[in-house]
């Protein structure tokens, strides 16, 4: 397994056993994240990339874990997330160079893509 597969894992009980504790607040939360990431207006495949960016500039490590998987299933490219934590970088700056490359890593885990890719050309 990798690393962020690894922190996924770590959460699932302490989850279980926080959502059994507080299952009206818990399943609020579910509901929400269900309706804020579901396809509308923008695709799903953008907002996962916008939460991923933000967990990025929020810096937790569980936030990465779970919407860079959720990325690579909506078919996010590899591309499309390095313009997203491009983005994450011109926002946040320094602490973004530190969990942009972590995110950046966790995508590369859950879509299987190589290391090496393509730069993409700035706009002139």
């Amino acid at each position: 397994m990798g690393h962020f597969t690894d922190v996924i894992d770590d959460l699932n009980e302490p989850t279980r056993s926080l959502s059994k504790a507080i299952p009206d607040g818990w399943s609020g939360f579910a509901q929400l994240h269900k309706a804020a990431v579901a396809d509308g207006a923008l695709p799903a495949k953008t907002k996962e990339l916008m939460a991923l960016a933000i967990a990025v500039v929020k810096q937790c490590d569980g936030c990465i874990a779970y919407h860079a998987k959720a990325a690579a299933r909506r078919g996010a490219t590899s591309e499309e997330v390095a313009e997203a934590l491009g983005v994450a970088l011109l926002m946040d700056g320094g602490t973004a160079s530190v969990y942009g490359p972590r995110a950046w890593d966790a995508y590369r885990e859950f879509a299987d893509v190589p290391t090496a890719v393509k730069p993409v050309a700035a706009a002139s």
